[in-house]
């Protein structure tokens, strides 16, 4: 069991601008922990700052309470599956996944059984004696994954370990490395993606990283914390449309007015909203950007609701993406409908804008605190 902690850590790249700042973060054993965000935002330098294959800039590295800053990689008792899968093109899959045992020289009797109880795990026993080429890519990336299994370390470091697999391979590994992570009592994950999915579905706790303006202001961590805080509760623009398929729709406003409860805004095209959002601490006048997830928005006119014209639509099955045309705006609206829905291009809508669904943002970008219920609680299915 190891936790890890990181303490003020920075990383640059000689006189260039800091691709780490400032983060500052506990990862708790046992945790599974996601480092989620857009290409170049620093996750995965991050990651290998934690291997101990990047050198940081500052700030201090614990690894089950020890510091790591000067320990090399091969001591600090870290397991990383990397993208590429990195398997030893000569050897066979169980030659790859005795690799490390045999350089440690460990008993040849307890190497085999290691072997065949990570082949058993991950159903790889038929394909032992042969090379990667052999492989398909799930197989390719389930020998990674055995290999750093079967050393037992106290951390695991996976680097966007499914973004060469085809879909129903992604499916299947992300469950895989699920139950790896929960047979193994007490080793800490670390898990790296751009895929909000793989975010979602994992974590205990997801940690989003901006490489955007926020830096410079808070530092390379945009929000921290279980994935429906992340959904239900951003903490700024930048989470709210980050987490979350489709897009979260922004609607530029203005205040009205505001009680404890409610703020009345007027959007650029003259209609007004009612939003449950606490905006006492802005002055009539002031500019916000309201935001609605296309789930939360509908058809009808059952509550507030504002009209717009379908640009186009699509037909997913059990769902239908239709996107609306919002004045001048750049993009257009997207609101999520049953599948058995239908419009057509130039059909003028009703479009439902329950009070309680939306957000809202300051011209800075922070969000209002919002006054409905907080996160949902969970529904407890029949034994």
């Amino acid at each position: 069991m190891a936790s890890i902690t990181l303490k003020g850590v920075n990383k640059s790249y000689g006189r260039h601008a800091a691709v780490i700042r400032d983060v500052d973060l506990n990862i708790a054993p046992g945790e599974f922990c996601v480092f989620v965000g857009e290409s170049g935002c620093g996750k995965s330098t991050l990651l290998r700052m934690i291997a101990g294959l990047e050198e940081m800039t500052g700030g201090d590295l614990f690894i089950g309470g020890t510091r790591m800053n000067d320990v090399p990689a091969a001591k600090r008792g870290v397991a990383m599956v990397f993208q590429s899968y990195a398997l030893f093109p000569h050897m066979t899959v169980y030659e790859n996944l005795s690799f490390g045992l045999t350089l440690s020289k460990v008993d040849k009797h307890v190497i085999r059984e290691k072997v065949n109880a990570t082949a058993r795990a991950l159903q790889l026993e038929p394909l032992l004696d042969r090379l990667p080429k052999a492989l398909s890519g799930g197989q390719r990336q389930r020998v990674a994954i055995g290999r750093a299994i079967i050393r037992e370390p106290g951390v695991f470091l996976f680097d966007e370990p499914l973004s060469n697999l085809d879909a129903s391979l992604r499916l299947q590994t992300r469950h895989e490395i699920a139950r790896i992570h929960r047979d193994i009592d007490g080793a800490s994950s670390i898990y790296v993606t751009h895929d909000q999915v793989e975010a979602m579905t994992l974590a205990d706790r997801i940690v989003l990283l901006n490489a955007g303006a926020a830096v410079e202001k808070e530092g390379s961590i945009a929000q921290c914390g279980p994935p429906l805080e992340l959904y239900y509760r951003p903490r700024n623009r930048f989470v709210a449309g980050f987490i979350g398929s489709p897009k979260m729709n922004f609607i530029p406003a203005r205040l009205v007015s505001a009680s404890e409860r409610l703020a009345q805004v007027r959007l650029e095209t003259g209609e007004t909203l009612t939003a449950c959002v606490d905006a006492r601490r802005l002055q009539p006048g002031e500019t916000l950007t309201l935001g609605i997830r296309p789930e939360d928005a509908g058809m009808g006119t059952s509550c507030q609701h504002l009209m717009r014209d379908v640009q186009w639509q699509e037909r997913l099955g059990e769902s239908t993406y239709v996107y609306l045309r919002d004045g001048q705006a750049p993009a257009p609206w997207t609101i999520k409908l049953p599948g058995s829905a239908s419009a057509h291009t130039g059909q003028r809508l009703p479009i439902s804008i329950p009070a309680a669904s939306l957000h809202a943002f300051d011209e800075h970008g922070d969000a209002l605190t919002r006054c409905t219920e907080d996160l949902p609680v969970p529904i407890a299915l029949p034994a």
